[in-house]
């Protein structure tokens, strides 16, 4: 999309912090070195009786979030690592049902680790989400919800991967064999075994 005033090339990023009892998630546009907020919030998942209500809610929020902002790319942070492997097996799912959303509509995903995206937008890679918030508020320049700590992370996430733009694997780079990784990329790779 191009911004009709100054010529510039817009881009809608949706970030998703997975999770079974809240999942969060930020909208943010990019034009030029401008980054606006469009929308963040939570869903609360705690409410729901089984599992697979959950991931259907979390499916359902990030289709309209899809709908309602047509995002170009979506980031999403990876599970960590817990000591507990069903918690590790449930986050999974939710993730997975996050990025089934953006595949069904052929929107590039990419993975970042919580450090990443911690050293991405403090400086720090063991910051707390107090100081993303607040690192937050100075790169938006606006005021952001305290109580809304799985939102901001989610943010945090979409900004992220503005500033590292260049995290999408070209063709070319494919085809030489760069790194593989995500679902995205084995959907590309195997689109024969997508039912």
């Amino acid at each position: 999309m191009q911004d009709q005033q100054s010529n510039l090339t817009e881009k809608i990023i949706l970030g998703i912090d997975p999770g079974t009892r809240i999942a969060g998630y930020g909208v943010i546009r990019i034009i030029g070195a401008r980054i606006d907020l469009l929308q963040y919030g939570v869903l609360k998942l705690d409410k729901y009786s089984s599992h697979e209500l959950k991931l259907k809610k979390i499916f359902d929020r990030i289709t309209q979030l899809i709908e309602e902002f047509l995002p170009d790319e979506m980031a999403v942070e990876d599970p960590f690592y817990g000591k507990n492997p069903q918690s590790m097996l449930k986050l999974g799912r939710a993730q997975g049902v996050a990025m089934a959303a953006a595949l069904n509509r052929n929107i590039p995903i990419v993975e970042y680790s919580p450090k990443t995206v911690k050293m991405s937008v403090t400086g720090n890679g063991n910051a707390s989400k107090e100081q993303v918030a607040f690192m937050l508020e100075s790169i938006l320049k606006m005021p952001l919800q305290p109580e809304y700590l799985d939102a901001t992370d989610a943010v945090a996430i979409a900004i992220c991967h503005h500033y590292h733009a260049n995290a999408l694997p070209s063709a070319a780079a494919k085809k030489k064999g760069a790194k593989k990784g995500g679902w995205s990329a084995f959907v590309s790779e195997n689109p024969n075994r997508i039912k």
